[in-house]
């Protein structure tokens, strides 16, 4: 199976980095509560997104872009664990409650993905 090359995940990154200036509630809701006020890590992250998009797309910052991208994704599992839980705790539609489910084993060949990036990218 071939992973996608940087661009595809570049374009995810763009995407989701914007969404969390353009509808930040959204996020909001998912960070886990214990971190205290969301909105500043709703922004965090949509920044840390966007660095990471940009930087897959500059070939001398690919690999690290790369690396941070694999981080990321690791570090705001957290938050889709939070929002698989809150689903399944208050009323929620079905497929709602699947959605949140299924979101879960999607984080790894992301990291997967961004650390191929990383390690075919030049050195």
């Amino acid at each position: 199976m071939r992973i996608p090359g940087w661009r595809p995940l570049a374009g995810l990154l763009v995407t989701a980095g914007v969404s969390h200036f353009a509808a930040p509630g959204v996020y909001d809701r998912i960070v886990p509560r214990r971190l205290g006020d969301p909105r500043p890590w709703t922004l965090a992250s949509g920044v840390a997104e966007l660095a990471c998009a940009v930087g897959l797309a500059v070939p001398r910052t690919r690999r690290p872009a790369a690396l941070a991208t694999a981080a990321l994704f690791v570090a705001v599992y957290p938050a889709n664990v939070n929002q698989a839980v809150v689903a399944h705790r208050r009323p929620a539609a079905p497929a709602v409650r699947a959605a949140t489910l299924a979101r879960l084993p999607m984080q790894v060949p992301l990291v997967i993905w961004a650390l191929k990036i990383g390690r075919s990218a030049a050195r």
